[in-house]
C-alpha cells in the first residue's frame, strides 16, 4: 500500500515525532510505501503533497488535537491518538486497513470505528477513554497553542527579575520594559489564544473571533484560566449552531465566515461571560488561586506527589496531559509556581533514570534497550517521558510503578522545598535563566533523590535478561 499520514501531540515536541517515526519503521516491515507530516511545535514539516494524497491507499492521522482534514476528502482516513501509534504501530496500520472510511469535510471524527479499531489493538472490550473524546482535544488543542506565549512571556519575566528585582516599578528602565514585554505582552495573549484556538478547534477560522474576544473577558474580568476555556467552547459551539440554524444560500452564504458567525457569536459570547460567567467564575478563580499561593506542608507535598506521579504513569498518555495541564494553569497569574516545578521535575526522573540504570546494570537490558538508553540522558534532561516507552512495552510490571514511585517522589520533596517555576518546559536547559526556577539547589536534590529511587527499583525488580531475550534481540539487531 501507499500510506500517508500526519502526526500531532500536544506540547509538539515528543510524541509527534516518536509517532512518526514508529508508523514509518512500521510500514517499512509491513513492506508499504509511507509518508508522514508532523506538525509540531516548530510548525508542518514534510508536508504531504497532493499528488501523494490522491495516490494514497489510506491515511493515517494520530493526532492529539485537531489538525487540517479538508485536502482528505474523499480519502480513506483513519484516526487514533499518538499514544495508541507509540504503543502498537504494526497493528494500528492494520487496523487502518480495516476501519479506514472516507473522510466527508465537516463530520465529526470516525469515533466508532476508531474505538473499535483500539479495542482490537488491545484486545480490550471498546471504549471511548477521557484522550479519545473530542472535548479533551479541543482543550488541548488550545493549550497546545497557549504554551509558547507561557514559555517566551516566563523566561522574560525571569530575565526583568534578574536585571531588577523591582521591575515592575521601575517605569521607564530596560528592567521594565522587559517586563512590560513579558507580563503585559506575552502573558496577556496567554488567555485570547487559549480561548481562540479551542473554539477554532471545534468550529475552524469563524470561531476565533468570539474565542478570542472571550478570552480577553476571561482576563479582564478575572475569570481566568477556567473562564478561558468556558469561553472557547462558548465560541466554538456558539458558531456550530449558527451555522446549522441560520440558513443563508447562494451570494448571502460568503457573508456568514466574516460577518454573521463573527458578529453574533462574539455578542453572545461576551455578553454570556460578563452577565453570567464572569462574577462566579472569577470568584472560583481567586478561591483556587489563593489555595495554590497558600500551599504548604502537607498539602503542598500530596499535590506535588500526585501532579508529578501523574506526569510520570501513563508516559506522555491521558493522565500525563491533564497533569501538565493543571500544572500549566497554575501560571496563569504570571507568578512562579509550585505545582509547575513539582511537575517538570518529576518528569526529569523517568527516561534520567532508565538511562542509569542501563549503565548500572546493564544484564537486566537487552542490547536494543541499551542502545535506547544512551538517548534517554537527553530525553530525561529536557522534561521528556516518552523515552521510556520501549522498556515500559517491554516489562510494565516493573518499569510504569518505578517511574511513578520516583516522580512523585520528586514531586512531593519540590514542593516541600518550596521550590517554584516561571516557565512550562525546558527541563534542566531553562536552569541557567535567572528566575525561571526557584530554589536550584534543593530542585536538582529532589530529581536526583527521585532519580535513585527509579533506579534502584529497576536494578532490584527487573529480570536478568535471558538467553532467549538476547537470541531474539541480536536477530532483530542483525
Amino acid at each position: 500500500m501507499k500510506i500517508v499520514g500526519v502526526t500531532s501531540c500536544i506540547s509538539g515536541i515528543a510524541h509527534t515525532y516518536i509517532s512518526a517515526e514508529a508508523l514509518q519503521q512500521a510500514a517499512k516491515e509491513l513492506g508499504h510505501q509511507v509518508k508522514i507530516e508532523t506538525r509540531g511545535s516548530v510548525g508542518a514539516e514534510n508536508v504531504l503533497t497532493a499528488k501523494e494524497i490522491k495516490e494514497a491507499d489510506v491515511v493515517i492521522i494520530a493526532a492529539d488535537l485537531g489538525v487540517p482534514k479538508e485536502r482528505f476528502k474523499g480519502k480513506p482516513v483513519f484516526e487514533v491518538g499518538t499514544h495508541e501509534v507509540v504503543k502498537n504501530p504494526i497493528a494500528i496500520i492494520q487496523r487502518a486497513e480495516k476501519f479506514a472510511k472516507a473522510y466527508v469535510p465537516g463530520e465529526d471524527a470516525l469515533e466508532e470505528s476508531k474505538i473499535e479499531a483500539v479495542s482490537e489493538v488491545s484486545n480490550k472490550p471498546g471504549r471511548k477513554s477521557i484522550g479519545d473524546t473530542e472535548v479533551y482535544k479541543h482543550l488541548m488543542n488550545g493549550i497546545s497553542f497557549m504554551i509558547p506565549f507561557i514559555v517566551a512571556g516566563g523566561i522574560i519575566i525571569a530575565l526583568s527579575f534578574a536585571a531588577s528585582q523591582t521591575a515592575m516599578s521601575e517605569k521607564g528602565t530596560f528592567a521594565a520594559q522587559l517586563y512590560q514585554l513579558g507580563a503585559g505582552s506575552a502573558f496577556a495573549l496567554m488567555l485570547p489564544i487559549l480561548s481562540g484556538y479551542i473554539a477554532f478547534s471545534i468550529a475552524d477560522r469563524p470561531g476565533l473571533c468570539a474565542g478570542m474576544v472571550g478570552g480577553m473577558l476571561a482576563s479582564s474580568g478575572g475569570s481566568g484560566f477556567i473562564g478561558g476555556i468556558i469561553a472557547g467552547f462558548l465560541a466554538g459551539y456558539s458558531v456550530k449552531f449558527l451555522k446549522k440554524a441560520i440558513p443563508l444560500r447562494g451570494g448571502l452564504q460568503a457573508m456568514m465566515p466574516i460577518l454573521v458567525l463573527p458578529l453574533f457569536s462574539t455578542l453572545f459570547v461576551g455578553l454570556v461571560m460578563i452577565f453570567v460567567v464572569g462574577a462566579p467564575i472569577a470568584a472560583l478563580n481567586g478561591a483556587l488561586t489563593g489555595w495554590l499561593n497558600s500551599l504548604s506542608g502537607v498539602n503542598a507535598v500530596l499535590l506535588g506527589f500526585i501532579v508529578a506521579a501523574m506526569i510520570a504513569v501513563d508516559l506522555g498518555g491521558v493522565f500525563c496531559r491533564v497533569g501538565y495541564a493543571f500544572a500549566v494553569a497554575t501560571l496563569a497569574t504570571g507568578q512562579p509556581s509550585i505545582v509547575m516545578a513539582a511537575a517538570m521535575a518529576g518528569g526529569l526522573v523517568p527516561s534520567t533514570a532508565m538511562a542509569l540504570a542501563t549503565v548500572l546494570a546493564p544484564h537486566k537490558f537487552t542490547v536494543d534497550e541499551r542502545e535506547a538508553g544512551k538517548g534517554c540522558w537527553v530525553l530525561g534532561a529536557s522534561f521528556i517521558v516518552e523515552g521510556c516507552i520501549p522498556f515500559a512495552a517491554r516489562d510494565p510490571k516493573v518499569v510504569i510503578p518505578a517511574v511513578t514511585i520516583g516522580a512523585g517522589i520528586t514531586g512531593a520533596l519540590s514542593a516541600f522545598f518550596g521550590c517554584t517555576q516561571s516557565v512550562p518546559h525546558g527541563g534542566i536547559w531553562v536552569l541557567p535563566i535567572p528566575g525561571a526556577i526557584g530554589h536550584i539547589p534543593f530542585y536538582l536534590l529532589s530529581v536526583l533523590i527521585g532519580v535513585s529511587v527509579t533506579t534502584v527499583i529497576l536494578i532490584i525488580f527487573k529480570k536478568n535478561v535471558t538467553a532467549k531475550n538476547k537470541k531474539n534481540d541480536s536477530a532483530s539487531a542483525a
